[in-house]
């Protein structure tokens, strides 16, 4: 717990006339260490990060976050952006610093006709998916509902329909960004087009985005999903299956894998469809997968599209302590599952467990230097997760994820998806080369020279401007 010295030297890091200034024209809420309203702000899913920052702008729209960024600058202090602050590495918070949240700015608006929507940048997925979806529309986005679209969609963004409509970095047709220096720049393929390069997986590293603009596409309302589980011993054959058949089927089906532990204490593997296209279609699709084996339970059927876009909100509740390790795979031999079987079988948390992640189709389909995610031809990406509340528990569950990781490194690949990265002093910086690849770091380097020469914002997976 912060001592009430620990508070006030905090305080003491910002000039108290300093913030009369900022409190004019700022139309949403500034927030100090005592303040009503500022413990809860300062909170992020995590509940392994644990920080304290001298100020907390919770932005009312652009106006209030060009002011913040100059606050910071000019004062230079450390400054985080948070959007859903749904990240595993909990960046959108800092120390003794300043946090720009956006997540007040809510506004969403959906041309049906054009198939296009706008949301500004504090919008959850839930929130965009229950707007789009009036209309039978939906873009790439997320897996569990309460992400945000801000850090997903500049990471890369992985969801359920990534094999048939691409990331949500590749349906992202425009963006508004207020920039180190606090200017506001637009960025698409016909403005700042090198900087809209550099937004399309690239991180928080160039600034606040403040507005998304996505390309939608027909989806829904009801699609056909829901988990396929068969005991822990099936995995092997399950597996295989999975690795050898399921990327052969339509792209309109996306899928995952995973060993995880039923509500009751019972390990189990899984597949988990979700055929995305019309029903009767998705029904002889997904046919195969639910003949396979002899699944324990069936969970397959039609559901709204809006509860497939929840499906593992319960699997990742906000409050709990986190830590992932993650990579992508080269492909998926039996000696690689027989490595995540036998160390999930020892897992040290019922929320812990495995997912490998099926890729092809759409994302394949773009060139590895047309956006600065590069990973485009990998098979599979693999995420190790657990989750618990003693901290007394921490060095167990962190331990256990290290050693699977390390054991599968045999069959992964120089690469990880950027938004899996936990702390850089966990990770390393190679780790975040290793989420662009050597060409597209060096070119994300160079466009962050040109918009943030000064490395303002760093509390993300950074990279430094050349």
């Amino acid at each position: 717990m912060t001592t009430t010295e620990q508070l006030q030297e905090i305080v003491a890091t910002i000039d108290d006339d300093a913030l009369v200034s900022l409190r004019e024209g700022f139309r949403g809420q500034l927030l100090r260490p005592g303040d009503d309203g500022y413990a809860g702000a300062r909170q992020v899913w995590n509940a392994m990060i644990d920080r304290h920052p001298a100020l907390i702008a919770r932005c009312g729209g652009v106006a209030d976050v060009i002011a913040a960024v100059n606050f910071a600058r000019d004062r230079n202090l450390l400054v985080a952006v948070r959007g859903g602050g749904h990240s595993v590495a909990g960046n959108a918070v800092c120390n003794g610093g300043l946090v720009i949240d956006v997540s007040p700015m809510k506004g969403i608006r959906v041309d049906p006709a054009a198939r296009m929507a706008w949301a500004a940048g504090g919008v959850t997925w839930g929130e965009l998916d229950h707007e789009t979806q009036a209309f039978g529309l939906a873009t790439t986005g997320g897996t569990v509902s309460t992400t945000g679209i801000a850090g997903l969609t500049l990471g890369g963004g992985f969801g359920w329909l990534m094999r048939s409509s691409g990331l949500a970095c590749d349906n992202l047709l425009a963006a508004d960004i207020i920039t180190a220096d606090g200017h506001f720049v637009r960025a698409s393929a016909d403005q700042n087009a090198e900087l809209f390069w550099g937004l399309r997986g690239g991180g928080g590293n160039f600034g606040v985005v403040t507005s998304f603009e996505y390309q939608l596409h027909p989806v829904g309302p009801t699609v056909l999903a829901g988990p396929l589980f068969h005991s822990l011993d099936a995995a092997p054959k399950l597996f295989g299956y999975f690795r050898d058949v399921v990327p052969t089927l339509p792209d309109a089906l996306g899928c995952m894998a995973a060993l995880l532990t039923s509500p009751e204490g019972e390990p189990l593997a899984a597949l988990v469809p979700a055929y995305t296209g019309p029903l009767a279609e998705g029904e002889e699709v997904v046919q195969p997968l639910r003949q396979f084996g002899s699944p324990v339970a069936d969970l397959v059927g039609p559901m709204p599209y809006v509860a497939l876009q929840t499906i593992f909100d319960n699997a990742f509740p906000a409050g709990l302590r986190n830590y992932w390790k993650s990579s992508f795979l080269k492909g998926l031999d039996a000696a690689a599952i027989a490595v995540m079987v036998e160390h999930f079988s020892r897992a040290p948390s019922p929320h812990a467990g495995i997912v490998i992640e099926l890729f092809g189709g759409a994302i394949s389909r773009v060139a590895p230097k047309e956006t600065a995610f590069a990973h485009r031809s990998s098979p599979f990406s693999v995420i190790i997760f657990t989750a618990w509340d003693d901290p007394a528990q921490d060095q167990e569950n962190i331990a256990w994820a290290r050693e699977l990781w390390a054991g599968l490194q045999p069959f992964a690949a120089d690469a990880v998806y950027v938004n899996y990265l936990g702390d850089v002093g966990d990770e390393g910086r190679a780790r975040v080369r290793a989420a662009y690849g050597d060409a597209n770091y060096e070119r994300l380097a160079a466009l962050k020279h040109a918009y943030d020469p000064g490395n303002l914002f760093r509390m993300n997976q950074n990279i430094a401007p050349a």
